[in-house]
């Protein structure tokens, strides 16, 4: 490297003449050095990597001109290395050093550079061509370093002498060749391929060569066009008419493959070039150039030949190629600049007639319709990219106008998620596109969700579930990456209160699988979005909308008096009337947890009675809303402004301190009306147990996990009381006290409220996309995950010390496992010794049953964290014994991949520990694996072969231990 750069700042120093009589000497050093080979395996182990040498060795050999005639012949003869490295460096030197040296210097080697180009690109390129929609704008062919370099050479060396290199190509006898063989072929599968790759090769020289300047565009066009279009059987047209040609196999789409292939190519650098040229920014500019006369002049003929190609059986061998080419080359057509003068309106509208003709009806050609939708979305992107207004009104027109008729459209032939992908792909195109296509989606939005609310429409309720998926997913991310579509999001959200306010009685359809979880994601991810300004219009359209429910707390109920509310049954049946109390509330709370915190939540007072009182029938919205609203409330102590008048300390008031409930020894919940014979519940008493209906103790610790979420995500210190409450209900195995089967739903509920205590440790520590995230304007403290790691984790792993129970240690180490799991590695970590005996008993019990295997996962990724890093490994030496037996019994771990996957990457690891350690249980570690190498995934079996060659090796480590 020193040398190198020794040479480079010599070069810059000293004068030519002076240097004139040691260039030889100098160059036969660095000769020496090429091609660069570097041995290390390790590269991380060196600061100097192979990349650095090469390029200051390029940097040497381009540094002075005097080099030209030891380093050109050098690198030319490299060219014919059987080593790719070698070839690579070599074109990359030589494009590099043509630049340094001059094109007088580099004349006298150019026949031979363009022997060796020619032969480069011939060897390297593909024989066969991909017909895949993703190759449609590109080049068709799998990546080539090889050959990517020696374009980039033709390239360089072309635009330094291109009347010399034009003379050459024009002239060159394998070129002409390949144009005088191309009649002997009628299809691609006809051509061999020797002849394939020569063709490709070919047509790559042909379009760098076009592309390079206007003047070489023109020689390459004049000289090889009209041939390919005779090959064609093409003949000038008049491009203002639709006429076909007159010959019968263009009819029918039997084009000359290798003809349309050369074609293809050269339209493209014709393209290109328009694309790129300064000199065709202005529309009028290429109109006297050759070229583009000729192509002008082929337009009408080309298009319609063109689409013939597309209607081709797909029973035929040529199908492929057919519509490959076909669609590609009205891609080209239509993606010309210049706005119509290449080709007139009436053709490009015909293009886009094609392409939307073949989305509508061809669904069942997959190839095809993949091709056609490409086609458009490449089309529409040119279109907005390059301000074509001409061509923008018939795009408007002719294919927006057809793709978002289909959302609304009750022909159900064409299947619905393949309309929803056409309408997604397009509208990404442009803004004015997209705004036309939001309003098409949610005026179908609408109208099916009136045909299910109302008239319980099945169809509609599978269509509009569909579509606010497609909206909330794939349209609503495109509307953020533009920006400025506020009025758009705002009516959205509006149209859709409006439409629950008219309907006054829901169906029973209402119920259809994933129809309310679709219309909450989109009301909170479109409200959301929307500035404070536009969330108060929302709220008050919403809330008036709320407010009419007889459900609803009346308003003389805003003093700290216990309001009176609906009597509530224990019951899982739902009838007609609630269907929609229970649509508004989930709406409404969909609105609140997307707030900003300084949006303005009318009557919060009421709407946190409300809440607390919906979470008990199990609305998980209705907890998310509370946790949403303690974490953006204002506090009084700051001066901000306030929901409604109510602070986060009055809130937390009502949540915590108020007994809103009333219950006697019957199954019914009533509000806290002064009953003679009840005693007055809050929200934390039902959490510890205070009911004998174990259902509303499940409800209520969701409800209050939630609500602990917020309180923990915006820091706040009653985040320990919850974590506290949570904590005597997993202590609280032996206090449960008798229940009958007559008053709960499960036989073993008991166990069951302890398991959900411990998850709520998961909603606390756990990322969310419904709830309390950025998207959703949540108020995050930095490391607030860090810090209740910190506090909690001491206090559970005490307790675990002190269980005698086995079921309270398990519930103990689920709790710990939900909040190791979500706690960032680094923290981890810094504790690994006091770590990893719960991860091992969190593994040994949680495996045992299928539904923990997320959780399992989850400590296997944290294991393999702290077994992949330095500090973690010193934690794991002293107890690797015990680590390796639990994790060969996940090796058959039946009910996760992942799980076993994971668990032998954790082998893998833990094989580069210190030999002592491990070599004791490498036998059993070598049995368990060999089991896996029969495992039905074969991303098991490659790891276990990795893992049983990991710990082979330690046998032979041994000798030198």
């Amino acid at each position: 490297m020193l040398t190198f750069h020794i040479v480079e700042v010599a070069a810059e120093l000293f004068s030519d003449d002076l240097l004139a009589n040691f260039a030889g000497d100098l160059f036969e050093i660095l000769g020496c050095y090429f091609p660069i080979h570097f041995t290390h395996s390790k590269a991380e182990d060196f600061d100097v990597k192979r990349d650095d040498l090469s390029r200051a060795l390029m940097a040497a050999f381009s540094s002075t001109s005097l080099f030209e005639p030891f380093a050109i012949p050098l690198l030319l003869e490299k060219l014919s290395s059987s080593l790719q490295s070698a070839k690579v460096d070599s074109l990359k030197y030589l494009s590099h050093c043509t630049v340094k040296y001059g094109a007088d210097r580099i004349e006298k080697h150019a026949k031979a550079m363009w022997s060796s180009i020619k032969d480069a690109i011939c060897s390297s390129h593909e024989p066969t061509l991909s017909f895949a929609s993703e190759s449609l704008d590109g080049v068709g062919f799998r990546d080539n370093v090889i050959l990517t370099e020696s374009l980039n050479l033709l390239d360089t060396v072309f635009k330094q002498n291109s009347d010399l290199f034009l003379s050459w190509i024009i002239g060159d006898e394998d070129i002409n060749l390949i144009f005088k063989s191309i009649s002997s072929y009628k299809t691609y599968k006809e051509i061999s391929l020797q002849s394939k790759q020569k063709l490709h090769a070919v047509g790559s020289i042909l379009s760098v060569s076009a592309k390079a300047s206007p003047a070489a565009c023109n020689s390459v066009m004049e000289s090889f066009f009209p041939c390919l279009m005779h090959a064609l059987g093409l003949s000038v047209g008049n491009s203002t008419q639709d006429c076909f040609p007159n010959d019968g196999n263009v009819l029918r789409g039997k084009l000359n493959h290798g003809a349309l292939y050369l074609c293809i190519e050269l339209m493209t650098a014709c393209r290109e070039l328009m694309a790129s040229s300064e000199e065709f920014k202005s529309v009028a500019a290429p109109a006297n150039e050759r070229w583009y006369c000729l192509l002008q002049s082929y337009s009408a003929s080309l298009a319609k030949a063109l689409r013939s190609t597309l209607e081709t059986s797909a029973n035929e061998d040529s199908y492929e190629t057919n519509v490959y080419f076909g669609v590609k080359g009205l891609l080209i057509l239509g993606t010309c600049r210049g706005g119509s003068l290449i080709i007139s309106n009436s053709i490009f509208e015909n293009i886009l007639l094609t392409f939307t003709s073949i989305i509508i009806s061809e669904f069942e050609n997959t190839l095809l319709w993949k091709l056609a939708l490409k086609a458009l979305v490449h089309i529409g992107s040119f279109i907005n990219r390059f301000h074509e207004s001409e061509k923008a009104l018939s795009y408007m027109d002719v294919v927006i106008k057809k793709i978002v008729s289909l959302a609304s459209s009750h022909d159900f032939s064409m299947p619905f998620p393949l309309k929803l992908e056409a309408i997604s792909e397009i509208g990404a195109t442009g803004r004015n596109y997209l705004l036309k296509i939001v309003q098409g989606l949610e005026e179908a939005v609408c109208a099916n969700l009136y045909e299910v609310l109302v008239h319980g429409n099945p169809k509609s309720a599978e269509v509009v579930v569909q579509l606010l998926e497609c909206y909330s997913n794939k349209v609503l991310p495109r509307i953020h990456e533009i920006g400025g579509f506020e009025e758009v999001l705002l009516r959205f959200a509006v149209n859709i209160w409006n439409l629950i306010e008219k309907s006054v009685t829901f169906s029973s359809q209402v119920h259809e699988k994933g129809l309310l979880d679709a219309t909450m994601k989109a009301m909170k991810l479109a409200v959301g979005s929307c500035s404070v300004e536009s969330q108060n219009i929302v709220f008050q359209k919403a809330f008036t909308v709320l407010s009419l429910g007889t459900y609803f707390p009346l308003e003389d109920a805003a003093s700290n008096i216990p309001i009176q509310l609906n009597e509530f049954q224990l019951t899982q049946e739902t009838s007609i009337s609630s269907s929609r109390e229970a649509w508004i509330c989930s709406l409404f709370a969909s609105v609140i947890i997307a707030a900003r915190p300084q949006t303005h939540i009318p009557n919060v007072r009421l709407v946190i009675r409300l809440f607390m009182t919906t979470l008990l029938k199990g609305n998980v919205p209705a907890a998310q809303a509370l946790g949403s609203m303690v974490n953006k409330l204002g506090l009084k102590s700051n001066g901000t402004e306030v929901h409604g008048n109510c602070t986060l300390e009055e809130a937390m008031d009502i949540i915590f301190d108020s007994k809103l409930w009333s219950f006697n020894d019957s199954v019914t919940l009533r509000s806290n009306g002064g009953l003679e014979n009840g005693s007055s519940i809050g929200l934390t008493d039902i959490c510890r147990g205070a009911t004998n209906i174990r259902s509303l103790q499940v409800h209520a610790i969701a409800g209050l996990a939630w609500i602990g979420k917020g309180l923990l995500m915006r820091g706040h210190e009653k985040v320990k009381d919850i974590t506290m409450t949570f904590i005597e209900c997993l202590l609280s195995n032996s206090k449960l006290g008798s229940f009958s089967l007559e008053q709960d739903y499960s036989e073993n509920s008991s166990e069951s409220v302890v398991k959900y205590a411990a998850d709520a440790f998961e909603i606390l520590m756990g990322d969310s996309e419904d709830c309390l995230s950025r998207k959703l304007n949540a108020t995050i403290r930095p490391l607030y995950k860090q810090r209740f790691y910190s506090t909690i984790m001491p206090i559970l792993q005490s307790l675990i010390i002190k269980s005698n129970s086995s079921f309270s240690r398990s519930i103990l180490c689920r709790a710990c496992a939900h909040i190791i799991s979500d706690t960032p590695l680094i923290v981890v970590l810094n504790d690994a010794k006091t770590v990893i005996p719960i991860l091992m008993d969190g593994l040994s019990i949680l495996s045992n049953d299928v539904s923990d295997k997320d959780i399992v996962y989850s400590l296997l990724l944290v294991l393999s964290g702290i077994l992949t890093d330095k500090n973690g490994q010193e934690a794991v030496i002293e107890c690797a014994h015990i680590i390796i037996d639990h994790i060969i019994k996940l090796i058959s771990y039946p009910h996760m991949m992942l799980v076993r996957e994971t668990a032998i990457q954790c082998l893998v690891a833990i094989s580069r520990l210190p030999h002592a350690r491990i070599y004791p249980m490498r036998r059993e570690v070598l049995q368990a694996v060999s089991r896996a190498l029969d495992d039905p995934k074969r991303a098991v079996r490659q790891e276990a072969v990795r893992c049983r060659q990991a710990w082979a090796s330690t046998a032979s480590r041994s000798l030198y231990f």
